[in-house]
């Protein structure tokens, strides 16, 4: 019954197309715990697996050696850095905004961390907001990292 009912709603033009927030800075990007949500999040997931930087099996993310590699290029984040005992290197969480995966674990967490050494990108200040800003050089060098999927 409900499924004909939300068959029904999306035929009449009732359906809520996007979910998630309604704010755009927050759907654009939003720390997630520690790690980075939102557009850009998904963004950069997709990225990192159309590169074969890591591969995705469901809800498994495992870091290739050519992801090794890259991070270390890159962002200067070695896999010693992501190593913890209770925590895994990579995992898939879900966006409540996108409704696709954006990278968590260790590797989420140092990635945020370095685009915030870098100055890349800051969380707003406003308490209690969960928006994250990148800066003009930080859109630039994320997206020329995440955006095209070159080098």
């Amino acid at each position: 019954m409900l499924e004909g009912l939300a068959g029904l709603a999306a035929r009449t033009g009732h359906m809520r197309v996007r979910t998630g927030p309604k704010d755009p800075a927050l759907r654009r990007a939003r720390i997630c715990y520690d790690h980075l949500a939102g557009d850009l999040g998904v963004q950069m997931l997709d990225s990192l697996r159309e590169r074969h930087l890591v591969r995705q099996k469901k809800q498994d993310i495992e870091l290739t050696t050519e992801g090794e590699r890259f991070l270390a290029k890159h962002l200067q984040i070695s896999p010693e850095m992501l190593t913890h005992p209770r925590r895994p290197v990579c995992k898939a969480c879900l966006d409540w905004s996108e409704r696709r995966h954006h990278l968590a674990g260790t590797l989420g967490a140092a990635m945020m961390q370095r685009f915030a050494e870098l100055k890349w990108a800051a969380r707003d200040p406003t308490p209690g907001s969960r928006v994250v800003n990148f800066t003009r050089t930080g859109e630039k060098q994320f997206a020329a990292l995440f955006g095209n999927g070159k080098d």
